[in-house]
């Protein structure tokens, strides 16, 4: 345990860097990282991490590596610039004694956040450019500033607060900086299948100060109807893709108020008003007004409950669609090209009782001086990754956010200072930490 004196120092040392904190992040804001253009924001962590004296890896994601693994998503786009970071810190790198790394203490940590960012949408219809992290009343502004480059900073600085104190941590610390989790998972899975484990994560999503109790699994597919196309004179004797798409939606939605239905099946999920939903996010169709359009094509982000496997979601997807087919002349008979686009992901649960937990809500307690809440979110986390291929308690644990996917994405300040001192704490007593000359043997 931290004795008084050493927490008091390391909330102190968060005060004292938070302006600093606040620099970077809003440096990190400035770079779109959108899919395919997160390098240039790695390459700044990268550096970041490498003066902070961490061992470094940085490397580019080979789908071949991981596309045989049950959790992959599957990929539409180049991973020409799909890069993960991760710097590690090992007690030995500073310490001493020709073999302290035999007697350290404490346990191992990753610190987990993902660097891309999903688009702006018209950036006519923001307040301010959404590459201009503006600070407003105690919110600072920006594409990604919550979702979520505030906590991957606040996992460094967290980091610098425990230092500045003059404590060093005596276990392994992993921070890992993955691409692709706003469509895949991929860079998570990628930098579990390369080895890197812990005695627990914490990944400082953007959650309202509040530990996730469980998420929902997501799927997301294309759905692309055939047509006839005919002139509009004669548009009896064509078939309307665009019309057979909503009948196709419609069919969907009623597979997505049959799992709604269902929740009070579902540990967790009992109380949401609706858990599960099915976003028609895109689509598309036909080639000229005057003409019976040919084609049209939808996309869709699908969620499913813990539990429940990619491949049985994909079972009762298709299914639907084909009795639709069969039931809904509007459909034309034939089954829709079905094509999955990126996350292939089953949900996961966080079991109470772990050290990992009871560890947060102490160090919760201590910043905030409140109890930790827990609560269940409908939205995708890279948390299944470790939780469910790594067994590792995965602590998603996050500041106060505004709008984030929508216009004028902001995130609280006061809240990001109190979660950092949360991290700090917490990476002092799960890690263990060492005060300036003391050894091993005398801690």
């Amino acid at each position: 345990m931290l004795s008084e004196n050493q927490v008091q120092r390391i909330i102190n040392s968060v005060d004292i860097l938070f302006d600093e904190q606040l620099k970077f992040t809003q440096k990190l804001v400035k770079i779109p990282s959108v899919r395919g253009q997160e390098h240039t924001a790695q390459d700044l962590l990268f550096k970041a991490m490498s003066e902070r004296g961490f061992s470094m890896d940085r490397w580019k994601i080979d789908v071949k590596d991981i596309e045989h693994h049950e959790g992959f998503g599957p990929v539409t786009v180049s991973y020409e610039n799909a890069f993960n970071v991760v710097g590690t810190y090992r007690p030995e790198q500073h310490c001493s004694e020709q073999h302290c790394s035999e007697h350290k203490q404490g346990r191992s940590l990753i610190l987990n956040g993902h660097i891309d960012v999903v688009p702006t949408g018209p950036q006519e219809m923001w307040s301010r450019s959404p590459w201009s992290p503006d600070i407003i009343d105690g919110w600072m502004y920006g594409r990604g500033s919550a979702d979520m480059k505030a906590g991957l900073v606040a996992n460094l600085f967290a980091y610098d607060a425990v230092r500045t104190a003059g404590l060093r941590p005596q276990a392994p610390i992993y921070f890992q900086s993955v691409v692709e989790e706003e469509c895949t998972g991929n860079g998570a899975l990628a930098a579990l299948l390369r080895g890197y484990e812990a005695d627990a994560v914490i990944i400082p999503e953007p959650e309202e100060n509040m530990l996730v109790r469980a998420n929902v699994g997501v799927l997301w597919f294309k759905v692309r109807m055939l047509g006839k196309p005919s002139h509009t004179r004669e548009m009896t004797s064509g078939f309307n893709a665009i019309d057979a798409a909503y009948a196709a939606i419609q069919a969907l939605r009623g597979l997505e108020k049959e799992w709604n239905d269902e929740k009070g099946q579902h540990r967790y999920f009992e109380d949401l008003e609706h858990p599960i939903n099915f976003n028609i996010g895109q689509i598309n169709g036909g080639d000229w007004p005057s003409t019976v359009p040919p084609w049209c094509e939808f996309d869709v982000r699908a969620a499913i409950y813990p539990g429940m496997s990619a491949n049985q979601a994909r079972e009762r997807i298709e299914q639907t669609l084909a009795d639709a087919v069969q039931a809904d002349p509007r459909l034309g008979g034939d089954m829709p090209e079905i094509t999955y686009t990126g996350f292939y992901a089953e949900g996961y649960v966080l079991e109470e009782g772990s050290d990992a937990e009871k560890t947060l809500r102490q160090c919760h307690h201590t910043a905030f001086n409140s109890e930790l809440q827990s609560f269940t979110t409908p939205g995708y986390l890279d948390a299944r990754v470790f939780t469910i291929y790594g067994d590792m308690p995965t602590l998603v644990y996050g500041p106060k956010s505004r709008d984030i996917h929508g216009f004028d994405e902001c995130v609280e300040l006061e809240s990001l200072k109190l979660i950092t001192k949360t991290i700090a704490l917490f990476i002092a007593q799960w890690c263990g930490v060492q005060e300036p000359g003391q050894t091993e043997e005398s801690s």
